[in-house]
């Protein structure tokens, strides 16, 4: 399959999840870079956006609401650090299947999505300051905390 089209398959699977919260899929754009073909998209409604990557695998996912950003991991570590939630993440999983990254968002979409699908701005942007004040370390740093 093409990417645009395992990339289709994918979107109709998260369509499950958006669609009743008044999400809509728009601007699909696709192209060649040095890493291959490659497709993106996103889910808006109102000031809201999610936005996805493909390459060969769902990549890039970035929760949107209103000039506030963040990467899935980070979303889903703020809410389990502010103990919104409970449990680890499904995405970006490891997989062969293309479709797999695709539906690993699905589950974590289902279980840690309220906050972003139907939740107010404030709760996301509390997400965001607390991502600010608990930045993840990485490298040396991370292993030592």
């Amino acid at each position: 399959m093409k990417p645009i089209e395992i990339f289709q398959a994918g979107i109709r699977e998260l369509d499950a999840i958006m669609i009743p919260y008044g999400f809509v899929f728009d601007s699909v754009q696709e192209g060649r870079s040095s890493g291959g073909r490659f497709v993106n998209g996103e889910y808006c409604r109102g000031n809201r956006r999610l936005e996805l990557h493909f390459r060969w695998s769902l990549g890039l996912v970035t929760y949107h609401v209103r000039d506030v950003s963040l990467g899935h991991e980070d979303y889903v570590r703020a809410l389990i650090g502010l103990s919104k939630v409970q449990g680890r993440n499904c995405y970006p999983g490891f997989s062969t299947d293309p479709l797999d990254g695709f539906r690993h968002l699905r589950e974590d979409l289902e279980r840690f999505g309220e906050v972003f699908l139907k939740g107010s701005d404030e709760e996301f942007h509390s997400l965001k300051d607390w991502i600010d004040v608990h930045p993840k370390f990485m490298g040396i740093r991370g292993l030592l905390r």
